[in-house]
């Protein structure tokens, strides 16, 4: 599977195989005999009489080709393919990325002016005792401080503030300290115990699809224990993080992170599994003695790849396999890699060493201490000390981010990809170059994307559902997670994510009617610098006020 190429008749092989409730062995007959009618329609011996008796023949065993297509669709959602950052796609098209350095530019000659002047105008005592502030007038100064910040390179002036930070600081690195972000106690766990719990949901789901494919329970209790399930799968977390007093922010933000993939898996789950009930109920499709479910010892020994169809997909082994694949749409059949590539997996494996580090470093030496000495300008409301210190954050927190993209998206699932011989691994598209909004957030989470078009979008466009009402609808969903897996675990309720979130409507409206090209993707890119730090400043002051300025 090096090239994309290579991936094709894997990719119509595995389309004509994966439709296991949709296309049995029929299917491929009628596909054979319809090339032989080619054949024989194209000599004049062949009378159009002998092709129509033909047709007959074969036509009230299998299904009109659109309506195959659509059903495999809905069953099928994962091609075998590679990521696109990976050498083996042939991608080569990286136009926003220049968009990206100009607008970069323009933030950091911004920081910089502001940060001079801010220096000019609130001169530190400790200069001004030692005598290292410029004698002359303040104007002399600005000029001059300008032009030398407009002559030196970008790259000399990242270092410059490197070296700056270092004097100004000193080393704040510490990843040892790291494990006090997930821990207070070390003999005490809730995160980790909380995540091991989500195993009683997981078998939930199991015994429920095993006793409705039997027919045990009737599909109103199924529904109704699966809104239990679920429910339960978002409120438990929720109110353990809440009431523990042991666990830190971001064990709880973790743990929750686990629920929230975990709830969408699941409903995944159940919506595949109504669907392979639904088309076997109606007898639209013939299981064929071939397609018939796999035996234990097929299913527990060598022949785990089997082709599988319903029920023959509710196994143990089955289902975590979902669970720990990385994807959040459930298939009867995933596409398989033929191996595991070593040199593959061990290159994601450094680069997530590497960079998990690199995270690590940037936040305790750079983002730290901005965001600490941003405290007293917002509490004295200093507007102009505050727009300084948001544009000195957006530069760190953009670099985080998109390091944070590569490391999760590229490297991390691409990992555990390889390893369980996960055949899709479209986790992302070219999102840098989005010239719109809904681009953007339609390209650079494909999971995510993919699950929302699946079981939400498409389900509310079937039961007639404006395409406008449907898309508000999803953004609607989007936001009230974000704000459930920031305010949960910080145990404070701003609403700050939500309406981050919720401003991308307008925002999308905006930017697709008014802006085009470049300056369509310039303004996604702003959006991505500015927006960001605005949160992350807004939730650190509600959070240092709650709990440190109130009780001191």
């Amino acid at each position: 599977m090096g090239d994309r190429n290579d991936s094709v008749p894997m990719m119509t092989r595995r389309t004509r195989r994966t439709t296991i409730c949709a296309t049995p062995e029929g299917a491929n007959s009628k596909e054979a005999n319809g090339s032989a009618e080619e054949k024989t329609s194209s000599h004049p011996s062949h009378s159009n009489r002998k092709v129509k008796e033909e047709k007959r023949v074969y036509e009230p065993v299998t299904t009109p080709r659109k309506e195959r297509s659509k059903t495999s669709e809905r069953f099928s959602c994962h091609v075998l393919q590679e990521s696109l950052l990976s050498s083996a796609s042939g991608y080569s098209n990286y136009r926003g990325i220049l968009n990206w350095c100009v607008v970069m530019l323009h933030v950091y000659f911004q920081f910089g002016n502001q940060t001079r002047s801010a220096r000019l105008h609130y001169p530190g005592p400790r200069f001004r005792e030692q005598g290292l502030l410029c004698q002359c007038s303040l104007s002399v100064c600005e000029r001059d401080c300008q032009l030398q910040m407009n002559m030196t390179p970008p790259v000399l002036s990242n270092a410059r503030l490197f070296l700056e930070n270092l004097i100004k600081y000193g080393i704040l690195v510490d990843p040892i300290q790291v494990v006090s972000l997930f821990l207070k106690d070390p003999y005490s766990w809730p995160a980790s115990c909380l995540i091991i719990v989500s195993n009683v949901f997981v078998m939930a789901a199991l015994y429920t699809e095993r006793r409705l494919s039997v027919g045990t329970i009737s599909e109103t209790t199924g529904t109704f224990l699966y809104l239990v399930n679920l429910t339960t799968l978002l409120f438990f977390p929720s109110a353990t993080v809440l009431t523990l007093t042991s666990i830190t922010p971001v064990g709880g933000a973790f743990a929750l992170c686990v629920y929230t993939i975990l709830f969408m898996k699941l409903y995944s789950y159940k919506d595949v599994n109504m669907w392979c009930r639904e088309i076997r109920h109606t007898k639209a499709r013939t299981l064929t003695r071939s397609h018939s479910c796999p035996s234990v010892a097929q299913s527990n020994g060598s022949a785990v790849h089997a082709h599988v169809s319903y029920p023959g997909n509710l196994t143990h082994r089955d289902i975590y396999y979902f669970v720990f694949a990385p994807t959040l749409c459930y298939e009867l059949n995933f596409p398989r890699s033929p191996r595991i590539r070593k040199s593959f997996l061990l290159r994601r494996l450094f680069e997530m060493l590497f960079f998990i580090q690199l995270l690590i470093g940037l936040v305790q030496q750079w983002m730290v201490p901005t965001i600490q000495n941003s405290m007293k300008p917002f509490q004295d409301m200093d507007f102009s000390r505050m727009i300084e210190r948001m544009l000195k954050l957006a530069v760190p927190n953009h670099l985080i981010w998109l390091i944070f993209f590569y490391w999760f998206f590229h490297s991390s699932m691409n990992f555990v990809a390889e390893l369980m011989r996960f055949g899709d691994r479209e986790f992302y598209q070219d999102w840098w170059n989005s010239e719109t909004i809904t681009y953007f957030w339609s390209n650079w989470n494909i999971p995510v994307h993919k699950w929302c078009l699946r079981h939400f979008y498409k389900p509310l466009m079937r039961r007639g559902v404006n395409k406008w009402v449907a898309q508000t609808a999803i953004f609607l969903v989007s936001a009230f997670f974000h704000e459930y897996l920031v305010s949960v675990p910080l145990k404070m309720f701003r609403l700050w994510a939500f309406m981050g979130m919720m401003s991308q409507i307008p925002l999308a409206w905006f930017v697709g009617r008014f802006l085009r090209g470049n300056y369509g993707n310039a303004a996604v890119w702003i959006s991505l610098i500015i927006g960001q730090p605005i949160a992350v400043l807004m939730y650190v002051h509600d959070f240092y006020v709650l709990h440190y300025v109130s009780q001191s």
